[in-house]
């Protein structure tokens, strides 16, 4: 590396921490159920050693992110924090390998084209830094973050090893190509990808007559993918149930009109660069596009031009370039696909996180194409390098104030992230050990465990009752289990996860010598 490009990228970690980081404690608010459960299930593996492939609560998990959640605990301790930091270092991890992948694919003396694939690489890897997509997903603590990870630098220690012909590069790519499956279920549309990759080398291989050392580094990298994912793939023999059972309620062939919800859901989803994005303001700035506007536009000239370039190899029969744009444009269209198969909340950013490194790189390809057009007809050279810098930094402030000022501050986004609920275990850790502490989950949810528990917007109460005495104090009781609660000489607070007047009123008939009291913005049923 010369010492500019160390500097550029050192300067773009820089932000990508800045975005990942700054304010983690408070934004965003709350503790969304989801992620919750992640951390409980964390702390019980952490207590008994039993650390799960697949964690079957909640419709099912893959058991990586739970696994680097209880490491955080065991470093950290146990808080909302731990959980975040995973995900933040995970998307920092992200930008680098983004850099270091998109650099490696351009880096190779027959695409003539790109002469300097370093400035490629800063451009996607400075775009992804400051994206409001990936920087919101880096900072909540869902385990589909791992996605893009896994991707970048499996592919990037794939091609490394096609350039250099090591094997130890085609080991390493195939262990994170096998970790993959432990992380999220839209990963496991690597399965259509890796393969079509492999086919496009073994023709590059062939016009080298190197087929017999192609051969050998491809049955070594699936070798590795196999022998790291074979665990989980015996795991889902095992219980089939559990491979599908996430995916099967809301895919579009159990709509009564599988390809009209098909039609609808690829028309969104191929919409939501540029023009409407996912309206979860858990996911999304509900609504806006996934792209800011100016990169959106760079993504449509990227991907204009990867057409173009793909069309132009077929004709040159130039093998090299021809696998780089099959494998940008078959990447976009087949991580699209989780996505687009499903016809509830589209359109999607979560289930299609595995596009983002593609879309940055589409990007990348379209500011890399833009310059250099107008670099050719513009004659003062120091004032389109100005105009360039005033873009990167108008961008860089725009998501920035997107994020951290507009986002942050919608009251949406409060509600969106369960912050009552975290206010609610915050009041519950903050009374005497002597009170017997009731809650009543009156909210629909899936049961955990299931199908006889408590609804799953408890687990984030329970979570916080974990950050203090490592296991929840309080009751948990269903809105028709109010018998259960038994007088006594104690003292006792009941806590409803939502107001509900009928509750109020049954409480009231049942335990007369109580009242309604608020603290801290809870309503609490106190019995004394």
């Amino acid at each position: 590396m010369k010492k500019k490009e160390i500097i550029l990228l050192i300067l773009i970690l820089f932000i990508a921490t800045f975005f990942r980081l700054w304010k983690l404690d408070s934004i965003p608010p709350g503790l969304y159920p989801d992620v919750a459960i992640n951390g409980n299930e964390a702390l019980e593996s952490l207590k008994t050693g039993n650390f799960k492939l697949f964690y079957p609560e909640n419709n099912g998990r893959e058991g990586l992110m739970i696994w680097l959640i209880a490491l955080s605990f065991s470093i950290f301790g146990v808080s909302i924090w731990s959980i975040k930091i995973i995900a933040a270092v995970i998307g920092i991890l992200t930008v680098l390998g983004l850099y270091s992948f998109t650099k490696e694919l351009f880096n190779n003396s027959t695409l003539q084209h790109y002469n300097n694939p370093t400035i490629i690489a800063l451009l996607t890897s400075f775009f992804l830094a400051i994206s409001f997509w990936h920087t919101n997903f880096s900072r909540i603590g869902f385990r589909a973050i791992l996605v893009p990870f896994i991707l970048v630098f499996a592919f990037y220690f794939l091609f490394k090893g096609l350039h250099e012909k090591r094997t130890l590069y085609f080991i390493i790519s195939g262990i994170f190509f096998g970790l993959g499956f432990y992380t999220y279920i839209s990963y496991r549309f690597i399965v259509f990808l890796l393969p079509l990759v492999l086919i496009f080398e073994w023709f590059i291989y062939r016009k080298q007559n190197l087929q017999k050392q192609f051969l050998k580094f491809a049955i070594c990298n699936l070798t590795f993918t196999i022998l790291v994912a074979l665990p989980i793939g015996i795991y889902f023999f095992q219980h089939p149930q559990d491979f599908i059972g996430r995916a099967v309620p809301i895919s579009i062939f159990t709509a009564e009109n599988p390809i009209k919800e098909f039609g609808k859901s690829l028309i969104l989803h191929l919409g939501m660069f540029n023009f409407y994005g996912d309206g979860n303001w858990r996911h999304n700035f509900a609504g806006s596009p996934q792209l800011f506007w100016l990169i959106g536009i760079l993504f449509l000239i990227g991907i204009f031009f990867s057409i173009k370039e793909l069309l132009a190899s077929i004709k040159e029969k130039n093998c090299s370039l021809f696998t780089v744009h099959c494998l940008l444009l078959s990447w976009f269209f087949i991580m699209l696909l989780p996505g687009i198969l499903t016809y509830e909340g589209i359109p999607h950013a979560l289930r299609t996180i595995g596009v983002i490194p593609v879309v940055y790189i589409f990007a990348g390809l379209g500011a890399f194409y833009t310059y250099k057009w107008f670099n050719q007809n513009v004659k003062s050279k120091k004032l389109l390098i100005l105009a360039s810098l005033i873009f990167l930094l108008m961008t860089a402030t725009l998501q920035f104030n997107k994020y951290f000022i507009q986002w942050a501050s919608h009251p949406e986004v409060k509600g969106a992230f369960s912050s009552d609920y975290v206010k609610m275990g915050n009041y519950l850790n903050s009374l005497s050990p002597e009170i017997q502490k009731y809650v009543i989950v009156n909210m629909p949810g899936v049961p955990v465990p299931y199908p006889s528990g408590i609804p799953m917007p408890a687990q984030t109460v329970m979570f916080i009752e974990n950050t203090k005495f490592g296991q929840p104090q309080s009751i948990y009781l269903l809105p028709e289990n109010l018998d259960k609660i038994k007088l006594d000489d104690k003292k006792k607070v009941i806590v409803p996860m939502k107001y509900d007047e009928n509750l109020f009123n049954e409480l009231a008939q049942k335990f007369p010598q109580g009242k309604i009291t608020r603290e801290n913005e809870i309503l609490i049923y106190e019995i004394k």
